[in-house]
């Protein structure tokens, strides 16, 4: 039933997401046969009145579409509209209202990772999250599920050259704030407050280092206990968060 341009939408969370902000997207919903559960009904009678397709699932076979993962008795085929080639990229800028905020993902490859980043994202009021085709997680039924939604409605980028992408941002007056333990200036120090795109590195290594000279400054999260370093998600809300802090009182 699916197709390559169709994903999976697994468990309560992600098709109730899916059904509330993108019905549209949604092409049909798979639901556990039989099943009392509330919020499962409640999700049937959400894809009736949103006209998708419904289909009576058994068991055994929302396993196996699931591929094992804990779907809660429903999944759903979704065409995420929301995911740009990188062509696209000065056509989205050219329509964000107000001071641009961008998250950029330097090969998040983790998909729990990358799920908890988009979560945060949203959350933060984010414009455009970028992140590469190669080398980096996918917008996969895992990293969905982390999301809890977000997957679905944020506009995301998968860029085949991010070193292009970030130049092309730069030369339309976005500055660019890598992230980095090696960085001199605090992150609470530095003025986030202008049309920016915060720049995160990979779950080990970091930035690349030609991404990292691309950006116009680096900045660290200051650590005051003895953990060297935070998880990418846990650091990329820290910084989405200061930026907002930032820009609601200046």
């Amino acid at each position: 039933m699916t197709t390559s341009q169709e994903q999976l939408l697994i468990g309560i969370h992600a098709v109730t997401s899916a059904l509330k902000t993108a019905a549209g997207d949604v092409e049909w919903l798979r639901i556990l046969a039989d099943s009392n559960n509330k919020r499962l009904l409640e999700i049937e009678s959400r894809a009736h009145g949103s006209g998708v397709k419904v289909i009576q699932t058994r068991l055994s076979e929302l396993d196996k579409l699931s591929g094992q993962q804990r779907h809660q008795g429903v999944i759903a085929g979704f065409k995420g509209s929301n995911l740009a080639p990188e062509g696209r990229l000065e056509a989205i800028l050219d329509s964000i209202e107000g001071t641009p905020l961008i998250l950029v993902l330097d090969g998040i490859q983790d998909p729990h990772n990358l799920g908890a980043c988009l979560r945060t994202a949203d959350a933060a009021g984010v414009d455009l999250v970028i992140i590469c085709k190669d080398r980096s997680a996918g917008i996969t039924p895992v990293v969905r599920r982390a999301a809890s939604g977000a997957a679905e409605t944020l506009t995301v980028i998968q860029a085949t050259n991010l070193a292009r992408v970030l130049r092309t941002m730069k030369k339309r007056g976005i500055w660019l704030a890598g992230t980095g333990d090696e960085a001199n200036d605090s992150l609470y120090a530095t003025d986030l407050t202008g049309p920016l795109a915060l720049v995160m590195g990979n779950e080990g290594s970091g930035l690349r280092r030609l991404t990292g000279e691309i950006c116009d400054y680096l900045v660290r999260i200051p650590m005051a206990g003895q953990v060297e370093s935070l998880n990418v998600s846990v650091a990329t809300g820290i910084c989405l968060y200061e930026i907002c802090r930032q820009r609601q009182t200046s």
